[in-house]
């Protein structure tokens, strides 16, 4: 039978993993369709900062004109973190980097394009109290990048991020070797799972990088097509994965064609394709079940209900 032949449905998306029907509290986890963020910190972006990324515009970092176009074209959320939740978004893309003249040698920031105004710490304290206020809704952090952390500072950095991790969620972490399903986290107590990408194999509360694809490219065609293909030729078992719907700047010369627009931003360009892709992941999640869909703007479009009705379609034992 299928899980929505239940008598149970999600009715708040805050507490959706917890609504689920009981049929599908026994499944692993990366059996089930669960919405995410692509570049979730990217909301709290600082115009005042330097320009980490594109490579060609670094130079124009003390022009402020420079910067805002910059932070038009990188900003890829609307809502804090806390709100992303709260929406019911589960899995957090969390790209960490340091800056070069901070004073503080351990703080460390978000960045997309520029840093965030809020470090690191602070944002992992808020996740931890919205963990403690939920404890069935099972949290996917996917730490990466690390932009900054040099060879003389790279491994200080590292311990200080991972003792720092260990420390604020402990007992919450879900291990690598533990049950991965919604009733074994719940029995235990646990419900955050720290996903991070540096060889860290000594740290059994640490999960190694989760597969991200994407189809890297501003052409909703060419995204589907290339995340059809993935899906249909890579999909990978018994493992997390991601497929996301994010649409990609060119790294060359052509992001000049997008970021010079005076009147344009990200945001409009994918609000313009999100509802073609959340129907694609509609019918292609009906041939390739998906485990992690993350997206741009995730709190617009319905795009966690969408993601979360999937999870109806899936085939349980009776």
């Amino acid at each position: 039978m299928f899980a929505k032949k239940a008598k149970q449905e999600v009715t708040s998306y805050c507490d959706w993993m917890s609504q689920l029907p009981p049929e599908l509290h026994n499944i692993p986890l990366f059996d089930l369709t669960i919405p995410g963020s692509h570049d979730s910190m990217s909301y709290d972006l600082d115009v005042n900062s330097s320009i980490i990324e594109p490579d060609r515009l670094k130079r124009l970092s003390k022009i402020c004109c420079a910067r805002k176009m910059v932070r038009r074209w990188a900003v890829t959320q609307e809502e804090t973190i806390t709100k992303q939740l709260d929406a019911g978004v589960r899995y957090l893309d969390l790209r960490i980097a340091r800056k070069a003249c901070d004073r503080d040698p351990t703080r460390l920031y978000f960045y997309h394009g520029l840093y965030t105004r809020t470090d690191v710490e602070t944002v992992l304290r808020a996740i931890h109290d919205w963990a403690e206020r939920h404890p069935k809704e099972i949290l996917i952090l996917a730490l990466s990048h690390f932009q900054g952390f040099d060879k003389a500072i790279g491994a200080q950095l590292h311990k200080h991020l991972i003792s720092f991790i260990l420390t604020l969620f402990g007992a919450k972490l879900i291990h690598i070797r533990d049950t991965l399903t919604l009733r074994s986290c719940w029995d235990k107590g646990r419900n955050v799972i720290v996903s991070y990408d540096y060889p860290t194999l000594q740290h059994g509360e640490l999960w190694s990088k989760i597969l991200y694809y994407y189809g890297d490219s501003m052409d909703t065609t060419k995204v589907e097509s290339k995340l059809r293909h993935m899906l249909e030729t890579a999909r990978p078992v018994k493992c997390f994965f991601v497929c996301g719907l994010n649409l990609t700047l060119p790294e060359d010369a052509r992001i000049l064609k997008y970021i010079l627009r005076l009147c344009g931003n990200f945001a409009n360009v994918i609000q313009r394709s999100l509802p073609r892709l959340l129907r694609w992941v509609t019918q292609q999640a009906a041939k390739t079940p998906m485990n992690i869909v993350a997206s741009d703007l995730v709190t617009r479009d319905d795009f966690v209900p969408t993601v979360v009705k999937l999870n109806a379609r899936r085939p349980v034992k009776a």
